[in-house]
């Protein structure tokens, strides 16, 4: 491995925006440490790029050896930067099925907070990073056809924000950005062609936003129409929709 100046952790770096923001990101000077479940998908993305790829397979619901999962990455890197939270799920589920709300929650919820303090604790006791996280558009309002997935994405926004309000009181060079997609041409969008935007594209606003460390950034950008729209909408008229 040929050590770059700059060292990122991308998790979820197996497909969709995860795979391509590694990419950008190697080809942007950066030695990534590529992460997800699947070690053949990952695997087949080093051997594009052999000297700019670190590979360590881990699911993030597995909580208890995560912190060791990121720490031996880091080591592997020898240092860190910046660290991108590309994984997660969410399910339409018109019966409520139990089983997908659970692993939307292990995930989204339990899988991110452990990933989120992970990072801020090793920024702050560095001194500087940087932590990206996808959450959504759907944090904006509750979903009848997926209310796990859009909980737990408000969960998302609400930590960040916390995170962020921490650390200006740490007064340290650390950033958190909240990067909110609204449809992306990915396995998870499950079909949806509104305002879909491809995966490449998406990497590419988001390498922007995270350059620029922009607090909140909606992807693609003309989303934050639909999130203003969104708030806008009064309860009584939302709940018939």
């Amino acid at each position: 491995m040929q050590l770059n100046s700059k060292r990122a952790i991308v998790i979820g770096a197996t497909s969709g925006i995860g795979r391509e923001l590694s990419i950008l990101l190697a080809a942007g000077g950066y030695t990534v440490g590529i992460t997800g479940r699947r070690l053949t998908l990952l695997d087949e993305l080093k051997n594009q790029n052999p000297e700019s790829f670190v590979v360590s397979a881990f699911d993030v619901t597995n909580t208890k050896a995560l912190p060791q999962n990121l720490q031996q990455l880091t080591n592997a890197l020898q240092g860190l930067d910046l660290l991108v939270l590309s994984s997660g799920t969410g399910k339409i589920t018109p019966s409520l099925n139990p089983g997908i709300e659970k692993y939307t929650n292990e995930v989204n919820v339990f899988g991110f907070t452990a990933v989120a303090d992970w990072a801020i604790n090793y920024f702050v006791k560095q001194g500087h990073g940087h932590f990206a996280a996808i959450t959504s558009v759907a944090a904006i309002r509750g979903s009848r056809y997926a209310p796990a997935y859009n909980a737990s994405k408000a969960y998302q926004v609400n930590y960040l924000e916390g995170l962020r309000q921490r650390l200006f009181h740490l007064k340290k060079p650390i950033y958190i950005t909240d990067i909110r997609p609204g449809f992306v041409d990915t396995a998870m969008a499950a079909g949806n062609v509104f305002w879909m935007a491809t995966a490449d594209k998406a990497a590419k606003q988001i390498l922007h936003a995270i350059k620029n460390k922009r607090k909140v950034v909606y992807i693609i950008k003309r989303w934050r129409i639909i999130a203003i729209l969104l708030r806008l909408i009064p309860g009584f008229l939302y709940e018939r929709m």
